[in-house]
């Protein structure tokens, strides 16, 4: 057990988990010493630093901010070698997100410094939105609403005629690919809009919302709208190219608020040209922020685009803050952590 008055942390916030937030957090778990720092996300991008991927390029801030701190809570901070290195006095990270992404494993474990993260502190908050972008894409929702808001123009009305029209969810074959945290919440809101939900995930066993599949090639063939739920893997990266989007039925819809790399955009882009596809609705990007140059700009008469902002809700963030702060409160008690990997 060690003693929290005597323990420094540090709440490396950005402008979505506030560092407001986590010194809240941690003073209804025990009395510390806090220290702040602000990092410039999402204002400023994330991105690979160093060899870690999606953080903030901050390391001598970070470094500087961790002199003396034994405890680091952060979203976006960049735990890299160099940082490990510059702050020996460090022993717990506790990242504020579904995973360690901008953590150096390795080089903690070899620190002697313990990772911890806040897996489904977003899981309801990604779900609505991905029901959302599914209902934008199908009922060309944002597309109206230029032409009538931005324009001035009726011509949305046209969206009413028979060969313009759009889906509706009831009765239509919906296919999931993954059931984890936020799949799982996906398909039982499809289910209440009387979806006929598929799903195919083959890490995941037991009952579930919906008609499980055997192949991703079986749920394609079936599916006039696909929703990407998977983890970004090796063995995922491109899960979903040209191949894939030829299974799926003349005018189908593709859904994808998971990451980027999952989706091939090319073989996206040439579908949605060809016609194969009716539309797409992303929120995120094989590079964010998405690039000028990018096919999908000149296809918004058929896609809906967000800028990764699934997450972007104020519970999520109160929650991160909250599942970090408990694991700093259960590390300093000396009980066993809920959520670490080193």
């Amino acid at each position: 057990m060690t003693n929290g008055n005597q323990v420094r942390v540090v709440a490396a916030g950005d402008h979505f988990i506030l560092p407001s937030l986590i010194r809240e957090a941690l003073g209804r778990e025990l009395a510390c010493d806090i220290g702040e720092l602000t990092l410039g996300w999402p204002l400023d991008p994330f991105g690979p630093v160093a060899e870690v991927t999606e953080a903030s390029d901050a390391e001598d801030e970070l470094i500087e901010a961790l002199a003396g701190a034994r405890v680091l809570v952060t979203q976006m901070g960049p735990v890299t070698e160099r940082v490990l290195d510059a702050c020996p006095d460090l022993r717990l990270v506790v990242v504020c997100r579904g995973g360690p992404v901008n953590v150096n494993l390795d080089a903690a474990k070899r620190h002697d410094v313990r990772v911890c993260y806040a897996p489904g502190r977003n899981a309801a908050a990604t779900a609505e939105f991905t029901v959302g972008l599914m209902l934008a894409a199908l009922r060309r929702i944002p597309q109206s609403h230029n032409l009538l808001a931005l324009q001035g123009s009726w011509e949305g009305a046209t969206y009413y005629t028979y060969e313009h029209s759009g889906l509706e969810l009831e009765d239509l074959p919906v296919g999931l690919v993954g059931y984890g945290a936020v799949g799982s919440r996906v398909a039982r809101v499809l289910c209440a809009f009387g979806a006929r939900v598929m799903v195919y995930d083959p890490y995941v066993h037991g009952e579930i919302h919906g008609l499980r599949v055997a192949s991703l090639d079986e749920l394609l063939r079936k599916s006039r709208v696909i929703t990407l739920h998977a983890r970004l893997t090796a063995e995922t990266r491109g899960l979903i190219g040209a191949r894939e989007l030829a299974l799926l039925p003349q005018g189908s819809v593709v859904v994808n608020a998971a990451r980027g790399p999952l989706l091939d955009e090319e073989a996206l882009c040439d579908a949605l040209e060809n016609g194969h596809l009716s539309a797409a609705a992303l929120d995120t990007y094989a590079q964010e922020p998405l690039p000028a140059s990018s096919r999908l700009h000149a296809l918004a008469d058929r896609v809906v685009l967000t800028p990764h902002l699934g997450g972007a809700s104020r519970a999520v963030a109160e929650k991160a803050a909250a599942i970090a702060a408990a694991e700093v409160g259960r590390w300093v008690r000396g009980e066993p952590l809920a959520h670490c990997l080193t």
